[in-house]
């Protein structure tokens, strides 16, 4: 168990506090801001696992595995918590979702014929996106709500133009 594993271990051991505070009123107006926190380490985590796996040569298959697994699990557990806020309408949920699960399949496949497919920028940006709308939606300004939306269109062009590079730029894997 290596750094980057231990990094994606305690990202998937955040999300349940993560979703508690979200949706158990334990502190009143502390909540949100706890739950921000959680989610901005964790988003972290993401981040710094992968540079230290890659710069010092710590892939392991646990990581390849457990990475995108933890990533998708934060960011769907976070957006199934907004839903249930009423800070972002279910169906813009259900669609970052659906790319989630056609991508995984299209790597699936693709791994099963022995192609590896890496993130694209569009899928890099993407994800930035969805992290910067997920926090702006935990804060809930009032003062930020425009700018929130805004973020929350970016996000939503950025998933579907990222799931059209990707099936556009590996159309061979599943012919």
């Amino acid at each position: 168990m290596n750094l980057p594993n231990k990094l994606t271990t305690l990202r998937v051991l955040m999300i349940p506090f993560f979703v508690v505070f979200m949706l158990v009123p334990i502190t009143g107006e502390w909540d949100k801001w706890i739950a921000l926190t959680l989610f901005i380490l964790a988003s972290l985590t993401d981040m710094l696992d992968g540079q230290i796996a890659r710069k010092y040569n710590l892939v392991t298959t646990f990581g390849k595995f457990m990475d995108p697994l933890a990533d998708k699990l934060l960011v769907c557990s976070a957006l199934i918590c907004l839903v249930d806020k009423e800070r972002i309408p279910s169906w813009i949920v259900i669609l970052i979702i659906a790319r989630e699960f056609i991508i995984s399949g299209f790597r699936l496949v693709a791994s099963d014929k022995g192609v590896v497919i890496a993130a694209s920028y569009w899928g890099k940006f993407k994800t930035v996106s969805h992290m910067l709308m997920i926090g702006l939606m935990i804060c809930n300004l009032e003062a930020l709500h425009w700018v929130t939306d805004i973020v929350m269109w970016i996000a939503l062009i950025l998933t579907v133009v990222s799931l059209a590079d990707y099936l556009i730029k590996n159309k061979e894997v599943i012919k």
